[in-house]
């Protein structure tokens, strides 16, 4: 098993999204658009179902 070197990147993605204060609700709801826009792609990039 190899050790890692520096941290998880997954884990520093997350940890700089929690650390965004959003100023308004409508900033917020860009916040939470945007990741769910990064979900979308990855479950697409990942799905093994279609036929490219």
């Amino acid at each position: 098993m190899t050790r890692q070197k520096a941290a998880d990147k997954n884990l520093q993605n997350v940890v700089k999204d929690l650390d965004q204060n959003p100023v308004n609700a409508h900033h917020a709801m860009q916040l939470q658009q945007d990741t769910n826009d990064r979900r979308k792609r990855d479950r697409h990039n990942h799905d093994t179902t279609t036929v490219k």
